[in-house]
């Protein structure tokens, strides 16, 4: 099979492309150079295509959409014409408007599309389940180094209107764990954040996400930790018995990097999206919400 990277603006493709390229050839497309040589060096195999629309014209069996926040609704729309399964590395919409148009391009192709934090398909969490009626309250702590960001790189990411910052960023895997175990019947209670130790960020180096499921009235926070050495996620449910913690590191298989490609491979073969859309944009409508606040 032929899949296609468009984009690699951010680490996720680099190593989306080490366990992709044991299964098919790859085609790639980068607006940038250094980040295009970078990867070429990695895969001198894969063959290059000068444009968005190049690469798409190659007839690719499924496509890896990673471009920056802002950009993603405009390449998603010239990808979906192609009819090829698409995964959309996170997160696929960090503003209000950004969430709208995303919206209307993937309800209808619903089951074409994949876009997740990795963190789901972990082999810690997958398969992961609770009874709400026996659930107090849930936690999501994400301890993921933001450090980078505050030297000036990638600087989208850092920046709230484009990328999301911080509270976007890696507040994508806490509300992702949390609504793949609880539902997408969830809302925002409110949010903070602050900076702690990165003094030239644009956004936030701490956060701070509190959620409520309306239907059990199960409270929820995720907290993101950004100053941290080790990258590391936590889950615990608390129950009248007990507290449950799921703990989630290593390396790309333990995170969930190998599991993801194998669900978009799946969809490539012909499998619906495995990530229902509702949960998908529940999980992006906390996180706009979450930085509107």
């Amino acid at each position: 099979m032929r899949i296609a990277l468009a984009g690699l603006a951010t680490s996720h493709p680099y190593t989306d492309a080490r366990t992709l390229a044991r299964h098919a050839e790859l085609t790639v497309w980068e607006q940038d150079p250094e980040r295009l040589r970078r990867f070429t060096g990695e895969h001198p195999g894969a063959k290059v295509a000068g444009s968005l629309a190049d690469l798409l014209a190659e007839g690719p069996d499924g496509v890896v959409l990673t471009v920056p926040t802002p950009q993603v609704n405009a390449a998603l729309g010239e990808v979906l014409q192609t009819r090829a399964p698409v995964f959309v590395n996170k997160p696929a919409a960090a503003t209000r408007e950004q969430l709208t148009e995303l919206d209307r391009l993937v309800s209808p192709v619903a089951e074409r599309v994949l876009s997740s934090s990795v963190l789901r398909f972990a082999p810690a969490f997958a398969g992961a389940a609770v009874d709400p009626a026996e659930v107090l309250a849930v936690r999501a702590t994400v301890r993921h180094d933001v450090g980078l960001w505050a030297t000036g790189y990638n600087a989208w990411q850092d920046t709230p209107g484009e990328g999301g910052g911080t509270l976007v960023t890696m507040g994508i895997h806490g509300v992702e764990l949390l609504v793949a175990l609880l539902g997408p019947d969830v809302g925002l209670v409110g949010a903070a954040g602050a900076v702690r130790r990165y003094e030239t960020l644009r956004s936030e180096d701490t956060g701070l996400i509190a959620l409520q499921w309306w239907g059990s009235g199960i409270l929820g926070v995720v907290e993101v930790l950004g100053v941290t050495e080790p990258e590391s996620y936590t889950v615990t449910v608390h129950t009248p018995r007990a507290s449950e913690h799921i703990v989630i590191e290593g390396d790309e298989r333990g995170l969930g990097y190998e599991g993801t490609i194998d669900a978009f491979l799946a969809m490539v073969g012909g499998a619906p999206s495995p990530v229902p859309w509702a949960q998908t944009r529940a999980v992006l409508d906390v996180l706009v919400s979450a930085r509107e606040a």
